[in-house]
């Protein structure tokens, strides 16, 4: 069984996917050369979806993702299309089941990466084997994959990218890490992957995610009862039935009440939005604390139901002198939203790193507020109330000491470690937002919601999940059903207008009720 919550689907790491193949085949009998056989089929079967006429160039490794690939190139010839197998080793360096499949081969004998036939020098071989293709089949590296592609198979991943035909990589796009989504050097950018048994990690996590294409699972005859050691999984529509709903006796705290403090000369917008956030995604209850030469300016704003509290300021910014009075209003306990719209005075980031240690609610830590704990990550370890940090790129690479490609290169690494570190959830937000706990475990956002690609939309993001928070939700599923909601309702609101790139950070708040009510398709 999994240790996931039942609103993950599974996305089993290399390791997980090792026992599983084990378990098939020591354990229930089935045979490696069946499921080898499986699996081609299916590739074999997604490559005619995709383009049914044409030649076919099958790019093989030595191991067994080679063998699958022999599989392909077999059942396209049985079925007569034009195929070129191009092999990175000779045959006979291919074992076990790949080897067995290299001998089954009908037709032509594979050829090496510069097109001549292997082992026989003075034979004819094929030009440009893969420049006459109409699509290319990936089956180089494998699940098992890690490190840098080298030698000739790096040359056949140059040589794929050269190449202006679609490509269909079977299991993961070679050079990926199917663990992390890690493409150190050359990585093949498949328009399909075809993965078996279960989605991989590294096809839904960026960089990987960028190099999968669409990607189709197919089943390859693993029994039921597999073992699942799968740490990391996908977030499904079901999170929104975790969320609590209203009672009819019930009040407005008992709705849930949040506190967001924030806001500077010139960046009021942010917590208006995130409040504005919070009600519409449940909050029963919501207080801005702001800077009182400010408080005007959100207490006359589009929302007359917004609560506001002025904190002592200078120029505009807040001030430690401020902490005392959101703890006292924190009194009745909810959740804290702190930092959006915050500003980088010395000030507003003593006051940050004060009130973060002492407010003992729940508490969503976002913008300048994450900024306000660069080099101090370990600190919040401290809290006495739950934590949810919301960094993009940037804000993780500053609480974590490095630069913000270092945090691209390899997203799954750094928001775990960043989860440990600050004994706290961490959403990495992104097309592929990551949602981590301190314990590993990992749940990723499918996307697919480009219209929140616009200011103030990780605003909103604090807002919903501090609501759920407020509403008792524990810190993994709050961060993770208001990750699926963010998105499902930035998917709702360029479908109300018809277009992703018209949306703006209101557009998303007023689509939150129809999210969590669950209309659309959420991820």
């Amino acid at each position: 069984m999994s240790s996931l919550p039942d609103w993950l689907t599974p996305l089993p790491d290399a390791e997980a996917m090792r026992a599983v193949d084990r378990w098939a085949i020591e354990e229930r009998g089935v045979a490696g050369l069946d499921l080898m056989e499986r699996a081609g089929a299916g590739v074999a079967q997604a490559l005619e979806r995709l383009l049914a006429d044409g030649p076919v160039t099958v790019v093989c490794g030595k191991g067994n993702n080679g063998g699958d690939g022999l599989v392909v190139a077999r059942l396209l010839r049985n079925a007569g299309r034009e195929v070129t197998v191009l092999c990175t080793a000779a045959p006979e360096d291919f074992t076990g089941d790949a080897l067995t499949n290299m001998q089954r081969l009908p037709g032509p004998p594979p050829v090496g990466i510069d097109g001549r036939v292997w082992g026989a020098p003075g034979q004819d071989g094929v030009a440009d084997p893969l420049g006459t293709a109409a699509v290319i089949v990936d089956a180089l590296l494998g699940t098992g994959f890690q490190g840098e592609p080298r030698g000739a198979v790096a040359q056949a991943i140059e040589a794929i990218g050269a190449s202006e035909a679609p490509v269909v990589s079977v299991d993961v796009p070679s050079g990926v890490d199917a663990s992390t989504g890690v493409a150190t050097g050359l990585a093949v950018s498949a328009a399909v992957t075809v993965t078996f048994h279960a989605s991989k990690p590294g096809l839904w996590i960026r960089p990987g995610k960028a190099h999968a294409g669409q990607v189709v699972e197919i089943d390859i005859g693993i029994p039921r009862g597999a073992p699942d050691g799968a740490m990391i999984g996908l977030i499904e529509p079901a999170v929104l039935a975790e969320l609590p709903r209203r009672e009819p006796s019930g009040t407005k705290f008992a709705s849930g009440h949040v506190l967001v403090a924030g806001g500077s000369l010139g960046l009021t917008g942010a917590p208006a939005m995130a409040a504005r956030a919070s009600m519409r995604a449940g909050a029963g209850y919501v207080t801005a604390c702001v800077p009182a030469s400010l408080q005007t300016v959100l207490a006359s704003g589009a929302t007359p139901e917004l609560m506001t509290v002025g904190l002592p300021d200078r120029d505009g910014s807040l001030t430690e002198e401020g902490v005392e009075r959101v703890l006292e209003a924190s009194g009745r306990g909810g959740a804290l939203a702190l930092g959006p719209g915050l500003g980088r005075s010395e000030g507003a980031f003593a006051f940050a790193r004060r009130l973060a240690q002492e407010a003992a609610v729940a508490m969503v830590l976002d913008a300048d507020g994450l900024n306000a704990h660069a080099g101090r990550l370990e600190s919040l370890a401290a809290r006495m109330g739950h934590t949810v940090l919301t960094p993009h790129a940037g804000e993780l690479a500053r609480l974590q000491g490095c630069e913000s490609a270092d945090i691209e290169d390899a997203r799954l690494e750094h928001v775990r470690a960043a989860a440990a570190r600050a004994a706290a959830v961490v959403v990495l937000k992104g097309d592929d937002t990551l949602v981590a706990e301190p314990g590993g475990m990992v749940a990723v956002s499918r996307g697919g919601s480009p219209a929140l690609a616009t200011a103030g939309t990780g605003d909103v993001l604090t807002g919903v999940i501090s609501a759920l928070l407020a509403q008792g939700l524990e810190p993994f599923t709050a961060a993770a059903a208001g990750v699926g909601m963010h998105a499902e309702a930035g998917r709702l609101a360029a479908a109300r207008l018809g277009v992703a790139e018209g949306v703006i950070a209101s557009d998303v708040i007023e689509a939150l009720p129809g999210a969590r009510m669950g209309v659309g398709e959420r991820g």
